[in-house]
């Protein structure tokens, strides 16, 4: 019966770990990209971690030289991936 407690008690754990809708995130990334490329930037998804739920995401064009660029990803795009998507703990810049 202790081996079936032990099985029990790690079944929640594994759920805990939400895997990321790549498709619903894309989606996401498509509403707010119109607003970046109007000021002559984008914004590229680079990778996510399934296990930890973080988002690497690159800005490119007027963007990527921006000094609100980290505000951006901090305030903005973190904020809005994290409301819309599930499973989403944290958006990133990527780093070289």
């Amino acid at each position: 019966m202790a081996d079936n407690e032990n099985t029990t008690e790690s079944a929640p754990e594994k759920d805990k770990t939400a895997k990321i809708d790549h498709r619903l995130l894309e989606d996401v990334l498509d509403a707010i990209r119109p607003s970046f490329q109007a000021d002559g930037g984008d914004i590229e998804l680079i990778g996510v971690d399934d296990e930890t739920g973080v988002v690497t995401i690159e800005m490119t064009g007027a963007c990527a030289a921006c000094m609100f660029a980290s505000t951006d990803i901090s305030e903005g795009i973190d904020t809005i991936i994290k409301e819309h998507v599930p499973g989403v703990t944290a958006v990133r810049p990527v780093m070289y």
